[in-house]
């Protein structure tokens, strides 16, 4: 096998093999997939017919995606082989970012006590909120985040833009360069900020929609994101300037009432297993956490 980086005129290969899956998973959206392209040296090869994502995690970790277009008659094959790829090439990880559907469909084939081993990655769970939840915030839970919003809508002079003109993506390109000016080190980040610059300069190829949040002419939040089908949209990227009080809380609501609020479910994808990052999110009271799992087999 021959694998091919990831480039964005992949995109319709890609997304015919991904789009009749409906993945409520982030992973499986092409732009995702784009952003990460370099941090996570994503590269794909179509094999007999199946699509096969190899990538590494954030710590260095390779591992292949779920196989996709696969037919059940013939799985078992690809997997031998991705097997026998994997200890040729000292992979660490068989398979991980995989979803529950697969996971069963795998026990019904092999001896889950001899052969497989399954764990959860919890760092890796998406988190899914109900899109009317989020644009209302209506309740006790998210009364606390009402408060936040309507603090931000009070006390300055906002104005939201779509991220479709010249001004406005240059305009998020320097926010995002200098929010990132302290991380120039940290090759994860910087890796974001180059995926921010590649969305926003090819939003029409992605299909992705996207809003800032200015206060005074000047640039204060951002937010991009896409619909994956009738039923999902996913938040790819949010970032804001914290010096703005309640700013986070209106950039959240005003983006989900503007551009998703004809899809049931929004997945802000998920926390890494960084602490404050999962009390932010566990704070808007998921509808769902989206289990990933790890799949290894057993010598």
């Amino acid at each position: 096998m021959i694998f091919k980086r990831l480039k964005i005129e992949d995109k319709n290969v890609l997304e015919e093999f991904i789009y009749p899956y409906k993945f409520l998973s982030c992973e499986y959206s092409f732009t995702t997939l784009y952003i990460w392209r370099e941090a996570c040296d994503i590269c794909y090869v179509i094999y007999k017919g199946v699509l096969i994502i190899k990538k590494t995690d954030f710590e260095g970790k390779y591992y292949f995606m779920q196989p996709l277009g696969y037919k059940t008659e013939n799985i078992k094959e690809i997997i031998t082989m991705l097997i026998d790829y994997k200890k040729e090439n000292n992979m660490y990880y068989l398979f991980k970012d995989l979803d529950e559907d697969f996971i069963e469909e795998i026990k019904g084939m092999y001896d889950e006590d001899k052969d497989i081993s399954i764990e959860e990655d919890r760092d890796n769970f998406d988190y899914l909120y109900e899109s009317e939840k989020l644009i209302k915030l209506s309740g006790k839970k998210l009364h606390g985040k009402k408060n936040h919003y309507n603090s931000f809508i009070k006390n300055y002079n906002y104005e939201v833009k779509d991220i479709l003109e010249d001004v406005v993506i240059s305009d998020v390109i320097t926010a995002a360069e200098k929010w990132y000016q302290g991380n120039k080190d940290d090759y994860i980040l910087q890796s974001e900020l180059q995926g921010i610059k590649d969305v926003v300069k090819n939003m029409n190829e992605l299909k992705t929609t996207g809003i800032a949040v200015y206060v005074e002419d000047e640039i204060v939040a951002f937010s991009l994101g896409e619909k994956l089908n009738d039923n999902l949209a996913v938040v790819h990227i949010e970032k804001a300037d914290i010096a703005y009080s309640g700013v986070y809380s209106f950039v959240n609501r005003a983006f989900v009432d503007r551009s998703f609020s004809d899809v049931r479910l929004i997945n802000r994808e998920q926390d890494l297993g960084i602490a404050g990052l999962r009390k932010s999110k566990l704070s808007y009271h998921p509808f769902k956490l989206e289990k990933k799992y790890i799949l290894s087999f057993k010598a």
